[in-house]
């Protein structure tokens, strides 16, 4: 079939709008006509050719649609079940035994390799291949095929346009708070990066019932947004010691703190900024080369942790429902950081992450 899609084709150039072919549904995978997808900072990253996904690919990985078409095989959806469509996985390794799918023993490969476990693609234009199964979907087209491991069933009276970003950078940071620190009521939390992910760990920061809730960005227009979010406090590094005033604010250190920026120097600081038994979480993408370095006597003497998470260490079919619940009883307002986009201003959509100016993209297919 013919859909329309955006192709990167070039490292660092902006996304091509397409015709290309899309092949049916193989045994064991899933048509979604994509209502909506979520711009993410790891589309920016392939694109740019930071990480070895082959082009020309279409990207896209926080999708949102109707089931059109399953193959023979699919059991968990059906023609018009509504779907959200979150990262792949084996389902035979032992994290994924362990229903620990976000440190599947082949979570680079079927994410970021965008073949088919075979190497094939089923996206095509005059001849030529365009690599696509990216994140098991390749979400910048009007349609994608997926996966039973990768595709959530939501409610069908859920706003589907909305709900892209739950499958990875929402559902990154509400679940690093969640599932992976474990946040407890009453306990301190910071987060060191306030964009969508940052933000979405604050709400769930919130949800959880910390009191002291710190948000630490460089971008004025972040923290006022941090503010109406939940923040206790916000911080701006360009104009305090941030370690210096979280330990003003707390007196001893954070009991939890959460890195979504990647940088060594934050995460640095992030773990200078706990006090005894405080645990840091960190998921933000860095640099093949990039190193931590720690003070040994600091981070040893007061029982101190450093945690790494991949996407919230959620079991997505649980996760995202419940987030929806969440947004639907107004805990979880996570629809406070998005914008719309067309499919026809997906370049304008991705500028406007890179910028800064808007926290949380979402382009509509139609």
């Amino acid at each position: 079939m013919k859909i329309r899609a955006a192709i990167a084709r070039e490292k660092g150039a902006p996304l091509s709008l397409e015709s290309v072919d899309l092949e049916n549904p193989r045994a064991n995978e899933i048509l979604v006509k994509v209502a909506a997808t979520g711009v993410c900072h790891t589309d920016l990253v392939v694109r740019d050719g930071m990480l070895p996904t082959p082009l020309p690919v279409v990207l896209g990985h926080e999708g949102a649609g109707v089931v059109e078409a399953v193959g023979a095989a699919i059991t968990k959806v059906k023609p018009g079940d509504h779907v959200v469509m979150t990262f792949n996985s084996c389902g035979a390794c032992p994290s994924c035994r362990d229903h620990a799918t976000t440190y599947c023993h082949e979570f680079f490969p079927r994410n970021f390799f965008a073949t088919r476990v075979d190497g094939s693609s089923g996206l095509s234009k005059d001849g030529e291949s365009i690599n696509g199964n990216f994140f098991g979907q390749s979400s910048f087209a009007t349609h994608a095929l997926c996966h039973e491991a990768n595709v959530v069933k939501v409610p069908s009276d859920a706003p589907l346009e909305l709900l892209g970003p739950l499958a990875c950078g929402v559902q990154t940071g509400a679940g690093a708070v969640l599932n992976a620190l474990r946040v407890l009521p009453g306990k301190s939390f910071a987060v060191f990066g306030a964009g969508s992910v940052g933000l979405s760990a604050l709400m769930a920061a919130v949800v959880i019932g910390a009191t002291t809730i710190i948000a630490v960005d460089t971008k004025p227009s972040r923290l006022s947004v941090a503010k109406t979010l939940g923040a206790t406090h916000t911080i701006d590094p360009t104009e305090v010691n941030p370690v210096e005033e979280i330990m003003r604010i707390t007196g001893s250190g954070l009991n939890f703190a959460l890195d979504t920026t990647g940088l060594p120097a934050v995460i640095r600081s992030a773990v200078e900024s706990l006090g005894p038994r405080g645990a840091c979480g960190i998921l933000g993408a860095s640099g093949p080369d990039a190193e931590i370095v720690l003070n040994e006597t600091h981070f040893m003497s007061g029982g101190r942790r450093l945690i790494g998470i991949v996407e919230g260490e959620s079991n997505p079919d649980i996760f995202i429902p419940m987030l929806i619940d969440l947004y639907r009883q107004g805990r979880f307002p996570f629809d406070k950081l998005v914008k719309f986009y067309s499919l026809d201003e997906i370049n304008k959509a991705i500028h406007a992450s890179e910028t800064g100016e808007v926290i949380k993209p979402i382009v509509r297919m139609t």
